[in-house]
């Protein structure tokens, strides 16, 4: 046999090569697997040395077919003598994808066997060619050159001018090349595995010019194959910084198929061996006179045939195991990486007797800590597809034993496709591994059930429920052999309250699904829990509240078939998927509906078993009441859910049952009198309560805290109850204006009472509204309901700017130390809050749009928000809004986080609600610079909200929206320059407003030429207000504004070259009209100016260059730098702006510092801060806020977005971009 030739020593397997990591540091606890090198391949000992090929004599010598020279991008050969003017049979058969597979093979083959020469030649040029390489390998180098040497030829002669070539583009008839590139690669192996790839010639060639290859420094080489070899849809064409350094790709997946498709063929004969073996011995044991001698020769001349070939074979496997993989599982290009982590793991699953060896799972276990996703993912899915067999499982009891803690930990990997599959491979060790996973180890999965990603919480799901939910399925029994579940609900119940997360038990459910529905949907079993009373096997308190809670999520999940709030919303369900939610409907209404009033009647005195038994009211299919001839059951259930209100004062209680009420009222019902019977008899108890209280302290000189505490729990029943059902014929508005008024006037009414109060009025309004004819309004109703509007506004801007000290201490309330109150009644908004609300939600519904769309007729009822009003409205926001508060990590780490978080959300609420007056047109566009100069100061509490402001008001008018970013940089200058005085470029302040301005020039950098216009107004705007003069200030300091300058240099990246010129003359005369000429001298004193000139000089690249960060080097103080204008009309000047010349100080500047201010009075330019107003929006509404991130409601911003507004817009927070 001819020795293969390589440029490679025998031992270079060891050392590093081009594109290596270096030799790698596996972790110190696989020192077991190995002693420390690639020492332990099973084939290692039958090796064959590497040496120099000798010179080849084929029957032929022929000239080789050349490749084509190719129409897309790729590199050119310069030697005529190598370059291919004739197209490559094999590359153009792959590229047409006209001709099968099997026919090229066959032609292949038919050359190859005239002249091996010649078919070899074709083979390797065509691995060239499809590297985008027009250069061929001639038979003249083929005899007379090393391997190594002829590489280096073709190196020389690719040109790397661009980064594509035929496998790493992606249009559709290079894909399927793509696709053709391996298959034909895998098909040569197995129609020569019989007896070509035995001749001493083609694999040993092949073998030893890829491995040679693996030194190639071309870039089309390295990149190549691996696109061929990748068929996964996450695979884009490679783009490595270190591209000049790198291995050649192409040599790996080349190699890497070529390994896989010699392992099946190793497979195939050992199968044969076995068979062989046993047909000797089954030939032997019979008797003398029946052994045919002539068969046991034939059977032995075949065993040795067959072992010769299994030798030859490990030999070729040996060779592409040390020569490739050893060295390129450590590639630095992670996609490299990821092939030889596929590749063998397919080895070891398709020929386990040979690779699924501690010297192979080494090499998998290592890569588990690699730092790239996508190589850790393939490790994983090698190791499902070992794990998966009970017969593969175990045989790695050793391999487990070194990397379970890592496998463990990688749940929480923070790769979302990784961690699922992990999960996942836990799962399977679990079934097929016995107690290999401790219950330390267990617990580590258990928590990820709450996680806000579906997919993994699905499977950890899966492994809860296989490892502690239904260890029988696991062990093999049947999952039906338990036909009540009592045993399952109790270890759930268990669970659920030992991992203390009672308030998830939605996302509990939702995990749970996909593998426990059937058991979860079990009606019967968990009614008759839940209503069991006897002791011995009765449940416990906890684990009656967990079973209620985990009954509601399981009703809502059956009936909607959508994930809870936070994890990311289900595929749409088809046809089949919503007939199976309506029968599910009818099951469950059937089953719940007896058991329903007994449940309420059992658990009415508890609010957190209440309020879940009445959301399962909410998802009955309620016709069933009559159609089932069940009215005696609605009949008790509508007697409990009056007891309900009756009992309690709980938000969510209350809520739950005006939601249930509501849908038993629904006119289209046919029962539904008993629901309005029901709703009237709780109006008429509650409205007649309300007004004898009302009128007795109308009469009574003070309000004793019974009194208040039983007027304020009236009124939070009738106001939760306005939110869902019109109360106004029980003529409600005029008693709380009356109490509304007294409590402006005297301030005796404590706030618990006047929250409902003016929640009252705000509902009453609404219903009023919607209850508007769409035609012919009567004029009399008009008025009325205009004289309500202003009543109720003009007492709720009392109750926002006549705040005493006590709501003013509850809004800036500290939370380590709350007050002790009723806890269902100081849950809420404060009262401040609250009419902050009333006035923008009203401002909204009653805005311009209401008199638009035909209906003109109802233009009194219009609200145009005053100046005063304005300024309260902003006056509000900037103290109980934007006021300093913990950073995230003390948020979660301080004991009441959770009232934390609530304030977070309501203040939220607040912030959007002034933020939707805006894009509606209510408030004047200028407004916004209130909110937008908070942008960076509060991004981690209101970031998503503003850029969403800033996105949708940039679309109403643009060059208004311009004005107010530079009104607010300009508002945080004068209000710094108020503080601080002339100094105040050397405060911490100072670098924040420029940070701003950064952040503001990031929404100019699309669409250069339309926001062109925009640019040169805000420079020559700034330039005007930079120079501003101020009475009294010494001619030769320079201006106090100056500073802004340099603030204003961070929107000139983005400025075009022609007008950074216009810009640089146009700021040389305001300097000299403002100023006159600078002495010589006189330039170290104007550091901002020279900032701002040097951020307006033309850069190379387009003139878009970088704004200076940092001070600017002054320039030679005698020589000063004369720019010369580009010709311009003579009016070329800016017109006057109608925008202030200086930005008006926020509301509360004006209301009064704390601090004394550092300047003249002169200095406080009066103005407004609202212009003119702006066209009206017609978006839809502002989309809601952000899931929570983490576990459900356990983010941050959980509570913020998981809740939704009432009428009016009332609570939507805006959506994050």
């Amino acid at each position: 046999m001819v020795p293969w030739r390589s440029s490679r020593t025998q031992g270079s397997s060891s050392g590093s090569t081009p594109g290596s990591m270096g030799p790698s540091s596996p972790p110190s606890d696989t020192s077991a697997l190995s002693s420390g090198d690639d020492s332990g391949s099973d084939f290692e000992a039958t090796a064959r040395p590497c040496g120099k090929r000798g010179r080849q004599q084929g029957p032929d010598q022929s000239h080789v077919r050349k490749c084509p020279r190719m129409t897309e991008p790729n590199g050119g050969c310069s030697s005529a003598s190598t370059v291919n003017p004739e197209p490559n049979t094999l590359f153009e058969a792959i590229k047409s994808a006209k001709i099968a597979m099997e026919t090229v093979v066959v032609d292949w083959l038919e050359t190859y066997k005239r002249d091996r020469e010649t078919g070899f030649l074709e083979l390797i040029n065509f691995i060239v060619c499809s590297c985008g390489c027009q250069g061929v390998v001639t038979p003249q180098m083929f005899r007379d050159l090393q391997n190594s040497e002829i590489i280096q030829q073709l190196t020389e002669q690719f040109k790397e001018d661009s980064s594509e070539y035929p496998l790493s583009l992606n249009t559709r008839p290079w894909r399927r090349f793509r696709d053709g590139f391996c298959e034909l690669l895998t098909a040569v192996v197995q129609r020569c595995q019989y007896s070509i790839i035995y001749d001493e010639f083609l694999m040993g060639s092949l073998i030893s010019f890829l491995i040679s290859l693996t030194d190639s420094q071309v870039r089309a080489f390295r990149h190549t194959s691996t696109l061929a070899g990748r068929q996964h849809p996450w695979v884009a064409p490679l783009r490595h910084p270190m591209a000049g350094v790198l291995a050649p790709t192409s040599t790996v997946v080349v190699a890497m198929k070529v390994m896989s498709a010699l392992v099946k063929v190793a497979l195939g004969v050992s199968v044969q061996q076995e068979n062989n073996l046993r047909q000797y011995e089954a030939e032997r044991s019979k008797g003398p006179g029946r052994r045919a001698t002539e068969k046991l020769e034939a059977l032995m001349v075949k065993r040795r045939e067959l072992r010769e070939q299994q030798e030859e074979i490990e030999n070729m496997m040996n060779a592409i195991f040390k020569g490739v993989f050893v060295h390129r599982y450590r590639d630095v290009v992670p996609d490299i990486r990821a092939i030889c982590m596929e590749e063998l793991g397919t080895w070891m699953k398709t020929y386990a007797a040979s690779f699924l060896t501690d010297s192979y799972l080494k090499y998998i276990g290592w890569t588990l800590y690699d730092k790239q996703g996508e190589v850790r993912l393939q490790c994983v899915k090698a190791l499902q597809g070992l794990y998966g067999h009970r017969d593969t499982a175990a045989n790695m009891e050793l391999f487990t034993r070194r990397f379970k803690t890592r496998m463990v930990s990688m749940v929480l990997d923070k790769e979302l496709s990784v961690a699922v599959e992990v999960v996942k491979l836990l799962t399977l060790m679990l079934e097929n591994m016995g107690e290999a996973l401790t219950d330390e180890d267990c617990q580590s999965v258990y928590p990820i059930v709450f996680v806000a990603n579906r997919p993994l919480a699905a499977a950890a799901g899966i492994f809860l429920y296989r490892r502690l939910l239904d260890p029988q399925q696991g062990a093999g029994m049947d999952a039906s052999y338990d036909r009540d579940n009592r045993a399952f609900f109790q270890v759930l119940l268990t669970f659920f309250i030992e991992i203390e997360l009672h308030e998830h038990a939605a996302y509990l459910v939702d995990s749970l699904w996909d593998c426990a529905g059937p058991r979860l949907r079990d009606w019967e079993t968990i009614s008759a829990l839940l209503l069991e009373e006897s002791p011995a096997e009765g449940l416990g308190d906890q684990q009656e509240k967990a079973l209620v809670e985990i009954l509601a999520a399981s009703v809502v999940q059956a009936t909607e078939g959508q994930p809870p709030v936070g994890r990311e919303p289900a595929k749409k369900p088809s046809s089949r998927e919503r007939k199976a939610q309506m029968e599910e409907r009818i099951r469950l209404t059937h089953c719940l509906i007896p058991a329903l009033p007994k449940l309420l009647g059992k658990f009415s005195a508890d609010a957190d078993k209440a309020a879940p038994l009445l959301e399962v009211l909410c998802c009955f299919d309620l016709s069933i009441y009559c159609t089932g001839r069940l009215e005696k059951y609605l009949v008790l259930v509508l007697e409990q859910l009056e007891e309900v209100v009756q009992k309690h004062t709980e938000q969510t209680v209350l809520e739950a049952a005006s939601r249930a009420l509501h849908a038993l009222c629904d006119p289209e019902l046919a029962l539904q009198r008993h629901g309005d019977r029901v709703r009237s008899r709780l109006a008429d108890q509650l409205a007649d309560k309300f007004n004898q209280e009302v009128t007795e302290m109308l009469q009574a000189l003070s309000l004793d805290d019974e009194e208040a505490y039983s007027m304020a729990a009236t009124l939070k029943r009738i106001s939760i109850l306005f939110n869902a059902h019109d109360l106004t014929r029980w003529q409600l508005f005029d008693p709380c204006t009356q109490l509304l008024q007294r409590a402006v006037d005297t301030g005796e009414v404590p706030p618990q009472v006047l929250v409902p109060t003016i929640t009252c009025l705000y509902f009453h309004i609404l219903w009023e509204v919607s209850s508007l004819p769409t035609t012919d309004v009567p004029e009399e109703q008009l008025q009325s309901l205009k004289t309500k509007v202003i009543t109720t506004c003009s007492l709720s801007h009392s109750c926002l700017s006549d705040v005493d000290s006590g709501v003013r201490e509850q809004v800036h309330r500290d939370l380590e130390g709350w007050e002790e109150m009723e806890p269902a009644l100081m849950a809420g908004p404060s009262l401040c809050s609250q009419a902050f609300r009333v006035l923008s939600d009203l401002l909204l519904v009653l805005g311009p749009q209401l008199a638009e769309d035909g209906r003109e007729e109802l233009a009194p009822l219009v609200l145009r928000p005053d100046a005063e009003l304005q300024s309260q409205l902003a006056a509000f926001l900037m103290d109980h809004v934007f006021y300093p508060t913990c950073n995230q990590e003390e948020l979660l780490a301080t004991e009441n986080s959770e009232s934390r978080i609530e304030e977070l959300h309501q203040r939220r609420v607040l912030l959007a609600g002034f933020c939707k007056l805006i894009i509606y047109g209510v408030l004047e566009l200028s407004a916004a610079s209130d909110v937008f100069k908070h942008y960076t100061k509060f991004y981690s509490d209101y970031g998503d909200i503003i850029k969403e402001t800033l996105s949708l008001t940039r679309q109403i008018d643009r060059q208004e929206w311009a004005r107010t970013l530079l009104l607010s940089l300009q508002q945080l200058m004068t209000e710094l320059l108020h503080q601080e005085g002339p100094n105040f470029r050397m405060t911490e302040a100072f670098p924040d407003i420029r940070d701003l301005a950064r952040r503001f020039s990031l929404f100019f950098s699309l669409h250069k030429l339309r926001s062109r216009p925009l640019l040169v107004n805000i420079h020559k705007e700034g330039i005007l207000f930079a120079f501003q003069k101020i009475p009294g200030l010494e001619p030769e300091l320079p201006p106090l504004n100056l500073p802004f300058l340099e603030v204003l240099s961070e929107f000139s990246p983005w400025v075009l070259g022609p007008d950074k010129a216009l810009l640089l003359t146009y700021l040389d005369k305001v300097t000299q009209e403002q100023l006159g000429v600078l002495a010589p001298g006189d330039t170290g004193q104007w550091q901002s100016l020279v900032t701002y000139r040097n951020s307006l000089q033309p850069q190379d690249g387009g003139g878009t260059g970088a704004s200076s960060r940092g001070a600017a080097p002054t320039p030679h103080p005698t020589k000063r730098r004369r720019l010369e204008a580009p010709p311009q009309a003579p009016d070329s000047s800016p017109r006057p702006s109608t925008h202030p010349s200086s930005p008006a100080l926020t509301s509360t500047m004006l209301r009064g510092d704390p601090r004394p201010p550092q300047l003249s009075p002169r200095l406080l330019l009066s103005g407004s801060i609202l212009s003119s107003p702006q066209q009206q929006l017609h978006d839809p509404a502002v989309q809601s806020g952000p899931p929570p991130e983490g576990v459900g409601r356990g983010g941050a911003r959980g509570r913020a977005e998981r809740r939704r507004g009432g009428r009016g817009g009332q609570g939507l927070p805006l959506g994050r971009l």
